[in-house]
């Protein structure tokens, strides 16, 4: 474990890649491969499960630091966030524990079904017996937060360069459904071979959003414009007359939308497809907040199906007939997807990605405009000689939202941040006039203001805090700020009756006084427009 967070502490102490690059590649020429594979299995978002409930670790903490549970729980509050709390107040150890990583998350994942007074043993020994760097790690992995902040590319980076292998071979090994408990560091990595899983899918290529006038990009002929669809990117699987479905974020949710079983007696051609899974009914796209009542459920029932029906909006192909197509311009690519996408019409459940046709870059911006109308988050700009790169390349692919949608709103509640914003309340509840004239809260928003603008905030709301509920101050209902959203719904969870798709502070509208905010009635105009 000591290692492990020798590993964690010197990425944590840069903003720098090269350093994090070379002490990754250092770590994993020296590590253990059980660690190794580990360490890559959690820098990959593979984190092991919670094994035992935060109220325990909170109580078993306050009576070894020697706290009462209301001075711990304040302590939690300030610095917020859990497991550097625990580290911070308990006592010094009283051994050196020598076990790597490895040992310590089979004994972690050993305890789930174990009574509660074992699990304190546990917990109570590794406490006592590593020390503050290390506690804090362990305490992150015990919870199943364990984050930190290197992206998985650069992850891999330090990997090729401690073994000696393409990055883009390695990022494409590590996709797909693989475990540290079950595969060795070799059978992952060295001893690869294509064949052995047939659901991997290939790491997905990423688009800068677009930060110059689109004329900027040069000759417009040289460029394919398509829709930016408001969906789930995916990649969808057909190998050996067997389906599979990936997310972006490298979950296999074949399960999860059956639809696409269709294609095991419609084809028997092998190919891997790019693209965006949106609810598609009668004709007629659905918007977002329609495929979020399928999604994070574990069985999608009947009317699920009926309600939200799903289809793959293709736009690109990676395989075909188990060639790997990444290397083709992508206008070659573009000709097989719809030949193939032809081919596979009558399933109904596969939809060729259109071109937006354009001359000039001017005849975009009204096609830009239209993109709410299609249910789609604005324009996607292609390079057509492009090949399919790995994550986030800059020149070749861009994204090129609409203008978010926005609200004037009041701020009634805050809360402290987290990490390096422990000490700033930063995370906020706004509300709208509603048709009695009271306030109704409708959203939460924590980003969009600088650091010097949530140090002023936060001294207004000590001064201003008019009753607290645990972490939460109410304030006085005086400060406005301007919200924007990408997509807006009728929710029956929330008490306003709506639900904002990725509010953020835009502005802090300190021109406007509390009564001149928006109204609940306005707001829900934006559901029919």
């Amino acid at each position: 474990m000591k290692q492990f967070a020798e590993l964690y502490r010197a990425i944590d102490q840069t903003t720098k890649t090269n350093p994090k690059v070379e002490a990754l590649a250092t770590y994993f020429m020296e590590a253990s491969d059980e660690d190794k594979l580990w360490t890559i299995a959690l820098f990959s978002h593979r984190r092991p499960r919670r094994t035992i409930n935060t109220t325990f670790l909170r109580a078993w903490a306050a009576e070894i630091a020697g706290l009462p549970q209301w001075l711990f729980d304040e302590s939690y509050h300030i610095v917020g966030d859990l497991a550097e709390t625990i580290a911070l107040v308990l006592p010094e150890p009283q051994a050196t524990s020598n076990r790597n990583l490895s040992s310590w998350i089979s004994e972690m994942k050993s305890m789930r079904d174990k009574e509660d007074d074992i699990k304190k043993e546990f917990v109570l020994k590794a406490w006592s017996s590593l020390d503050k760097d290390s506690r804090f790690l362990f305490n992150k992995l015990i919870t199943g937060g364990f984050r930190v902040g290197v992206s998985q590319k650069l992850m891999v980076k330090g990997l090729s360069k401690s073994l000696g292998v393409d990055e883009n071979t390695l990022a494409h090994r590590l996709m797909g459904d693989w475990d540290p408990e079950q595969d060795s560091f070799n059978q992952l990595l060295l001893e690869h071979n294509p064949g052995d899983n047939l659901s991997r899918p290939y790491p997905f290529y990423l688009a800068y959003a677009l930060d110059m006038e689109p004329d900027q990009l040069g000759d417009p002929a040289l460029w394919y414009a398509e829709r930016k669809w408001d969906g789930i990117r995916g990649q969808l699987i057909s190998r050996n007359n067997e389906i599979f479905v990936w997310s972006r974020g490298e979950e296999l949710v074949t399960d999860k939308f059956p639809e696409f079983k269709v294609l095991t007696s419609s084809t028997s051609t092998d190919f891997v497809m790019d693209g965006e899974i949106i609810c598609y009914k009668d004709g007629q796209l659905l918007p977002f907040n329609i495929l979020q009542t399928r999604i994070g459920r574990k069985n999608v029932a009947k009317k699920h199906l009926v309600e939200a029906p799903v289809i793959m909006i293709a736009y690109d192909i990676l395989e075909y007939k188990g060639e790997d197509l990444r290397q083709l311009p992508m206008y070659e690519r573009r000709e097989l997807l719809e030949s193939l996408c032809g081919d596979l019409q009558s399933t109904g459940v596969i939809h060729l990605s259109p071109l937006v046709a354009f001359g000039k870059w001017k005849d975009l911006i009204l096609e830009r405009e239209k993109s709410r109308e299609h249910h789609a988050e604005g324009l996607m700009l292609k390079k057509k000689d492009t090949i399919y790169q790995v994550g986030r390349k800059r020149g070749e692919w861009w994204k090129w939202k609409v203008d978010p949608m926005t609200v004037d709103a009041v701020m009634i509640y805050a809360q402290r941040g987290h990490g390096r914003r422990a000490n700033l309340y930063t995370d906020y509840t706004f509300a709208i006039w509603n048709e009695e004239g009271k306030l109704v809260p409708f959203t939460k928003a924590y980003s969009g203001l600088t650091d010097t603008e949530f140090r002023e905030i936060s001294t207004w709301v000590r001064k201003n805090t008019v009753e607290r509920f645990g972490p939460v101050s109410m304030v006085k209902p005086e400060l406005v700020f301007e919200i924007a959203f990408e997509g807006i719904a009728e929710s029956k969870r929330h008490k306003s009756g709506i639900a904002l798709r990725f509010p953020r502070m835009k502005r802090w509208r300190k021109d406007k006084p509390p009564q001149e905010a928006d109204t609940l009635l306005s707001l829900k105009q934006l559901l029919s427009s």
